[in-house]
């Protein structure tokens, strides 16, 4: 599920929040209306196997569950984790939150993804960077802050699960260089 897979699970996220708003929504016919048919576009375009196989990943980690209805219907739904992780999280607007004093522990990124996911690996690099990573070496960054949360929204949303760890480490041997490129004391 190279490079689209992501992206579909994003769809199918935005999708069912869509859905869940428009249940809530107390607006005008007319608007309500331009959602469903924004919606239902997305849902065309979507490759049906690829959305299956999205569909599997998001429920294995837990973003979304099923209700039976009854009658042999089941209605895919977005879970409390699902739910707050498409409130919170944009991947193109994810930012880490600098806490006032360091805790002294550094976060480690570390991953080896396949050749043929080259896009998905630059994509990532990509994300660390802009997140204010440090790169110790080609797949490895480093960073001082809390950021757990955001980095399993990036593996989780390009589908990056088998080939991503994260570390938490209180020590690190060029350490004194890394306080200096983050302005720790």
């Amino acid at each position: 599920m190279a490079g689209g897979g992501g992206k579909i699970q994003k769809k199918v996220l935005l999708l069912l929040y869509a859905g869940l708003s428009l249940t809530l929504a107390s607006g005008s016919p007319g608007r309500l209306l331009k959602v469903l048919k924004m919606a239902g576009k997305e849902w065309e375009k979507i490759n049906r196997e690829a959305l299956l196989q999205a569909i599997k990943s998001l429920y294995r980690s837990s973003l979304i569950d099923f209700k039976e209805l009854g009658g042999g219907k089941i209605r895919m739904i977005l879970s409390k984790s699902g739910k707050s992780r498409v409130l919170e999280f944009d991947a193109d607007n994810l930012k880490i939150k600098k806490p006032l004093d360091w805790d002294g522990k550094w976060r480690i990124v570390i991953f080896d993804i396949p050749k043929d996911m080259k896009k998905a690996r630059e994509v990532l690099r990509f994300h660390l960077k802009k997140l204010g990573f440090y790169g110790l070496q080609k797949s490895v960054f480093v960073l001082p802050f809390p950021c757990w949360d955001e980095i399993e929204f990036l593996v989780e949303l390009y589908d990056l699960k088998p080939f991503v760890r994260q570390v938490l480490a209180i020590k690190v041997d060029n350490e004194l260089h890394l306080r200096k490129m983050f302005a720790l004391r």
